[in-house]
């Protein structure tokens, strides 16, 4: 009977460890923040983000279980009696949290040789192939340019690209085992960063032969540190690039990297460059422009919305036609592509229309997503958390969101706690007098139910997991 005992109450403990492993996986595995949030008892239980039942996450959940069900069958062998056992069940409850992180530790070396097989499997393989590989790093509008070159030279050529947002090692190496084929021709990887070191690592294990260069900003400040170490990390890429490297031109830092590139290069997105878009004319059914590109021109039509989506349409048009792809493919493809999920993505309605720009935020892109939301017609809405992860930065920079919002919006709902203050101060300072609260997706449906009108659109700007409240 003892044993049934045991099954049951690891069964049941390793499902209350299931909260615990979620929160360390919201922190990335980082030992030291996980142990902040244990110190002050500081766990996510909301249901924004689930739990994603990876390999790693399968194996560390059965060495939990495996834990638990030894130790109770030890212990209700030894020892017969029911309040000493029941005592003990509170106290490995109790020690739940910090059994994760053991756990984790014990496993490291484990895993990290199971990553390493899987990475060396993967090189081998991407090796064999004949495929151009284009890496694509910034701080903003990678995933966004990756999705538009795909779809543009996927209208003349066979093309393997990284999923939604995969830029790690793993991302990168399960796509290469998954999903790229003998027959590509052009393999395209978004690369992701947050230390010095990451993009020249991925630059290394995938053998770039053309790189290109989004806009650099402050995104991951709080682990870079400061701007020049973002930039330097940036570089890395263009260190590690065969071929040549395009820089879109509207950000400082990138044309700074540029400016230090010494190997082939071209500069687009500024008026007199290799490639740029003029004459735009934006509306809720998308932007038509004339598209510059070296020293042609000639009219484009593209359901997206916002400067930012032309300036990657320039980015990756510029791109395929170093490539050798034909301008009327190239126009052709423009004309027909699909926005990027959660990315300025428009999505009308019959009572209100929606602007899906949920995925992240930086403040350049908030200030672009705001200028769509000003072109459209009827009482205007923005629902946001604000920008994290800029350490000191944070505070002052959702301050400025604030004012900007209230330059557009007529009406403010903030969410989360993160950066309230910060938001609500600066909304009010530019004169917006209309803000609600919400703590939750539910706060939030509810607030929305009352104000929303027919005609209304509505901004989602940025997302945040759980574990930022």
């Amino acid at each position: 009977m003892f044993v049934l005992y045991a099954f049951l109450i690891s069964v049941g403990l390793t499902l209350i460890g299931f909260i615990f492993i979620k929160n360390f996986q919201l922190e990335n595995y980082k030992i030291k923040r996980y142990i902040k949030n244990i110190v002050r008892f500081d766990f996510s239980f909301g249901d924004k983000n689930k739990l994603i039942f990876t390999k790693r996450v399968k194996r560390l959940i059965l060495i939990n279980f495996l834990l638990n069900f030894a130790y109770f069958l030890l212990f209700f062998g030894l020892i017969p009696y029911f309040w000493i056992n029941f005592g003990l069940s509170i106290v490995l409850i109790l020690f739940s949290p910090i059994v994760i992180v053991i756990l984790f530790a014990v496993a490291k070396p484990m895993e990290e040789l199971i990553k390493l097989h899987y990475l060396k499997k993967a090189k081998r393989k991407l090796q064999k192939l004949n495929c151009k590989k284009i890496a694509i790093t910034g701080s903003f509008g990678k995933t966004s340019t990756k999705n538009i070159l795909y779809q543009i030279l996927a209208e003349e050529f066979d093309v393997c690209a990284t999923p939604k947002s995969y830029n790690t090692p793993m991302g990168i190496c399960k796509t290469i085992l998954e999903d790229l084929k003998e027959t590509d021709e052009f393999f395209i990887v978004e690369m992701g960063a947050r230390h010095v070191g990451d993009i020249g690592f991925l630059a290394k294990y995938v053998g770039v032969d053309f790189g290109i260069m989004t806009p650099i900003g402050n995104c991951h400040l709080e682990t870079f540190g400061s701007i020049e170490n973002i930039e330097k990390t940036k570089y890395e890429l263009c260190e590690n690039t065969k071929d040549v490297v395009i820089f879109n031109g509207k950000s400082k830092s990138t044309k700074k990297l540029y400016k230090k590139y010494p190997q082939k290069k071209y500069l687009v997105c500024e008026e007199g460059s290799f490639a740029y878009a003029k004459d735009a004319v934006s509306n809720s059914d998308g932007t038509e422009f004339v598209m510059m590109l070296d020293g042609k021109q000639f009219l484009c039509q593209t359901k997206l919305l916002g400067k930012a989506n032309i300036d990657n349409i320039v980015v990756a048009t510029a791109m395929a036609y170093l490539l050798g792809e034909s301008l009327y493919n190239i126009q052709n493809a423009i004309k027909h592509i699909q926005p990027t999920p959660h990315r300025l993505e428009l999505i009308k309605g019959q009572f209100v229309d929606v602007i899906d720009d949920s995925y992240n935020s930086n403040f350049e892109g908030f200030k672009q997503a705001l200028e769509v939301l000003a072109s459209f017609e009827g009482k205007k809405i923005v629902v946001s958390p604000g920008i994290v992860e800029l350490g000191k930065q944070q505070e002052k920079v959702n301050y400025d969101i604030g004012k900007e919002i209230a330059k557009v919006a007529d009406i403010f709902v903030i969410m989360n706690q993160t950066n309230k203050k910060a938001l609500n101060d600066g909304a009010k300072e530019g004169g917006l007098s209309e803000i609600y609260y919400a703590n939750t997706r539910s706060e939030q449906k509810e607030i929305l139910k009352k104000i929303l009108q027919k005609g209304d659109v509505v901004l989602f700007e940025n997302d945040l997991p759980d574990n930022l409240k």
